[in-house]
């Protein structure tokens, strides 16, 4: 088609005249030429012709029935187009939410804005509605997307589909003779009930179906034509290609050794791939990068003495190494003072803080020797048999109960306390 891309003399008048009637022998036609290139399909080619869109060294074109031969200039939106390249074929998952087009003028997300841009120019191979997901074959020769859309290729399309309400396997059985439904006729398709799960509104039912001709929504009608409402829809398989393990939005190459095993009846000899690995790899996965929280000045004007605990600089545990945990802080003994009592704060008593652990209770000594005499009414200690309502009487120590001398806490103490 293009050898040289800085050619810009017109064609000769012979040449234009009879690329003008249409009955050149030699070459192949416009859009078949486009469609090889990887432009678009050949009925998206015939668009961009009446379009004004397409010229022929130099001459826009007003019909497809234009054949090109080797060495014309063909030109896209004033965009030379180059000589096609070897088929290449990907296999994308697409996610619910956007639409099977290069462009759409409602203004919805695409799948070609969404797949990378590593990748070449690409068209779909058949589509999925908005609402659809699962495989799609993308390539970059619109000869083969034609072949493999046609229903005289009778590729096998194999979906999955949830659907809501109730039916038998019998009554899927009588897809296998064809349906019309609103005056479209639907050839054979064979549907297998999965899965039942009955619920308080009806039951969902997982069904799995089998077509060749792949019409626009062709399963959604159809099986609400039977009765159930399709709430969920996915496509496994197209030809000899699989979704297999393919995450969704994610994009694979497929071989040139598959390519010219699987599909060499539907490519031209000249155009098939050589070799036998794919060109093209996905980039790997890049880490999830953490969210960062808010800073301080985000925060309300409640919080605006606290600090920016997002910030490893303020916060010390954040800065530390992962692997550092933070200690628990430890108290000492007695920290936690139990609250004075009212009656023992009347009588000016001090009562001891809780012991340390492991520590053996034992019996205050005295400082230094004690005057002799009766001792104040008000202590708490005075007590004994002839103690008085408030005084606290204490039972005798084991030692004390055995006969077993012990020394007084004051001087001239005798054993024990006076009877």
């Amino acid at each position: 088609m293009v050898h040289d891309p800085h050619r810009t003399q017109p064609a000769r008048a012979g040449q234009a005249h009879a690329a003008d009637s249409g009955l050149e022998p030699g070459g192949e036609r416009v859009a078949k030429a486009l469609a090889r290139a990887g432009v678009a399909s050949r009925r998206e080619v015939e668009r961009l012709i009446e379009a004004g869109r397409v010229a022929l060294n130099g001459k826009l074109l007003t019909t497809p029935a234009i054949k090109v031969e080797p060495g014309d200039v063909l030109t896209v939106d004033g965009q030379v187009v180059n000589e096609p390249e070897p088929v290449r074929v990907f296999r994308y998952h697409k996610p619910v939410g956007l639409v099977t087009t290069h462009k759409d003028p409602q203004g919805r997300p695409t799948v070609f804005e969404a797949l990378p841009k590593t990748l070449p120019r690409l068209i779909s191979i058949g589509r999925l509605d908005l609402n659809s997901e699962g495989l799609l074959l993308l390539t970059n020769d619109g000869g083969l997307a034609r072949a493999l859309e046609l229903p005289e290729t009778a590729l096998v399309r194999r979906y999955r589909a949830r659907a809501r309400g109730r039916i038998t396997q019998a009554k899927l059985d009588t897809l296998q003779r064809g349906i019309t439904v609103e005056g479209v006729r639907y050839g054979p398709i064979e549907a297998t009930l999965d899965k039942a799960k009955e619920g308080p509104q009806g039951a969902n039912l997982w069904i799995t179906v089998t077509l060749t001709e792949g019409k626009n929504r062709e399963v959604r009608r159809v099986l609400e034509a039977l009765g159930v409402t399709v709430n969920r829809l996915i496509r496994l398989a197209y030809g000899p290609f699989a979704l297999g393990t393919l995450g969704v939005g994610e994009v694979e190459e497929v071989g040139p050794r598959v390519i010219r095993e699987q599909l060499a009846g539907h490519v031209e000899p000249a155009n098939l791939p050589k070799g036998d690995r794919a060109q093209w790899k996905a980039p790997a996965p890049t880490a999830r990068r953490r969210v960062a929280e808010p800073a301080a000045a985000e925060e309300p004007a409640s919080h605006g003495a606290r600090k920016a605990w997002g910030r490893a600089d303020a916060n010390p545990r954040r800065a530390a190494a992962p692997s550092e945990t933070p200690q628990k802080k430890t108290y000492k003994a007695g920290w936690a003072t139990p609250k004075i009592k009212p009656s023992i704060k009347a009588a000016g008593a001090k009562p001891a803080g809780p012991k340390a652990a492991g520590a053996k209770p034992s019996r205050p000594k005295p400082s230094g020797p004690k005057p002799f005499g009766p001792k104040p009414s008000g202590s708490p200690r005075a007590g004994g048999p002839s103690a008085g309502p408030r005084g606290r009487t204490r039972s005798a120590s084991p030692a004390q109960s055995s006969g077993a001398h012990r020394p007084s806490p004051r001087p001239g103490g005798g054993k024990g306390r006076r009877g």
